[in-house]
């Protein structure tokens, strides 16, 4: 009788260390499938993210003027994203941000962008969107939790051309100045109501740090992996101005 009682505790014993033993292996696998997910993710919004600049920037007579883009603190683009309507409509996309540095462009941060608007409405596409943040007050911004546009900073559609200088647009004094690209089509637009929040999930998936952390003081110090690092060399091509010494 006791062998039997100890033959059943044994037995209890070993099913209880495999229920824990694999209680830890499947959150491990399922956070290595994620990151996995999360890494191919960032690859492909940062080849998109760089097409759409270099397609913008490739006609200069209908680009981003470049006296605007030397004086831009940071450059957040978001290709790809959705805008659908049916009544109540809504976007929703993923894009990077890249500020500038005493060493140049810094590693990206991953971002999210959302928003809804209400009306008579129907219909859905797909906009990149480009926008340049011209002081630190827009950027400490964006390094919030939730960030909307128009909201909290001036957001004012940006001119196009060679060069700014010939316009007296006062909304040269906004802290964000956006673009959109839908259907080959370049245009200056104030995006209002969208929020853009940081994606740390992606951010952590590939540096190991957040959004603050990439793009707050120690930014200059990251280095980005190959497959991201195409965005601030994209950057660069068009404007290799140095920033300042970097704030939290």
């Amino acid at each position: 009788m006791k062998n039997l009682i100890w033959q059943r505790l044994t037995q209890f014993s070993v099913a209880i260390m495999a229920l824990i033993l694999t209680a830890g292996i499947v959150p491990a696998q399922t956070n290595s499938k994620q990151n996995k997910k999360d890494i191919s993710e960032a690859r492909k919004t940062s080849s998109q993210a760089v097409e759409v600049f270099n397609k913008i920037m490739s006609e200069p007579d209908n680009a981003i003027p470049q006296d605007l883009l030397e004086r831009a603190e940071a450059v957040a683009i978001f290709p790809g994203v959705i805008n659908a309507a049916f009544i109540i409509g809504g976007r929703g996309g993923q894009g990077i941000i890249s500020r500038r540095t005493p060493t140049g462009w810094s590693a990206p941060a991953f971002f999210k962008i959302g928003g809804g608007s209400f009306g008579a409405q129907i219909g859905g596409q797909k906009i990149d969107y480009i926008m340049l943040i011209m002081n630190d007050g827009g950027l400490k911004g964006l390094l919030e939790d939730k960030f909307e546009l128009g909201g909290e900073a001036s957001v004012a559609a940006g001119p196009l051309g060679r060069s700014s200088s010939a316009t007296t647009n006062p909304t040269l004094d906004a802290g964000i100045l956006s673009y959109s690209r839908t259907k080959g089509l370049f245009a200056g637009v104030a995006i209002k109501g969208a929020v853009i929040t940081p994606d740390n999930d992606r951010n952590q998936a590939v540096y190991r740090q957040n959004a603050v952390q990439l793009l707050g003081g120690n930014s200059n110090e990251v280095t980005a992996p190959a497959y991201v690092n195409i965005v601030p060399q994209a950057l660069s091509r068009y404007s290799s101005r140095k920033g300042t010494t970097v704030s939290p």
